[in-house]
């Protein structure tokens, strides 16, 4: 895969003073790994967001520091803003490119089961991702998982199964499963199920009527309590 470039410039603002940065449509991020000391830069949200699209976090990512030699990095650790979805901050990793690595690879299912699309099954992931060791150069972003393989329910894809690009060792167990599909559910168990779900649903209810009625009985020995005290002071009174 081509290694994608990102301009960046040099930021000397930290904390809440990047604030206006953000209203720029610029994101703060720090660079730091490999033969580096720590920097902050920014970077143009509209394109960090589209190269993040295809690059993910275990693609090569050739980073332009404005005036710097340029440095091999892999993006980590995105921060999104809660309310809007926006990316609001990034960290970039420099690497050795003559050291392997380890890292994190997504998993992307193609193709069609014939146990979920004839038999009804359902489709289960196992996994959505692994952990490989590789030279820079030879990671990729995701590893391509066919699930035509799924023709009935015995069936399963595990690790071992999975075609795994030239360069690449994944660090997982190799009789892990990765995807299967799992049989429709018998009306029997459905309808066990249904009765399971009305008895969480009454417990629920009984307990909370059970408060309502300790709530109103301590109410109403509050009201009491309050209602004795002018009655005591009365008594008082007539002794004196």
């Amino acid at each position: 895969m081509e290694t994608q470039t990102l301009q960046a410039s040099a930021r000397t603002h930290r904390g809440r003073k990047t604030h206006h940065l953000r209203v720029e449509s610029k994101i703060p991020a720090v660079v730091y790994g490999a033969g580096i000391e720590p920097k902050n830069v920014t970077v143009d949200r509209g394109i960090f967001t589209r190269l993040y699209k295809s690059a993910g976090e275990s693609t090569l990512v050739e980073l332009q520091i404005e005036g710097e030699k340029p440095l091999n990095v892999l993006i980590q650790d995105i921060q999104y803003d809660p309310l809007r979805g926006d990316v609001i901050h990034a960290d970039f990793r420099a690497v050795d490119m003559t050291k392997l690595i380890e890292a994190e690879v997504k998993l992307f299912f193609t193709g069609e089961s014939m146990a979920v699309k004839a038999l009804g099954g359902t489709l289960v992931h196992a996994m959505e991702t692994v952990q490989v060791k590789a030279l820079p150069k030879d990671l990729v972003s995701q590893i391509d998982v066919n699930i035509s393989s799924l023709a009935t329910f015995e069936d399963s894809i595990k690790i071992k199964d999975l075609p795994v690009p030239a360069g690449i060792e994944i660090l997982d167990d190799a009789d892990q499963t990765v995807a299967l599909v799992e049989a429709p559910r018998s009306e029997e168990e459905l309808a066990a199920l249904d009765k399971a779900v009305e008895m969480d649903v009454s417990a629920v209810e009984k307990v909370e009527t059970k408060k309502k009625d300790e709530d109103a009985e301590e109410g109403e020995g509050a009201e009491g309590a309050k209602g004795a005290a002018p009655a005591a002071e009365s008594k008082k009174e007539d002794k004196k």
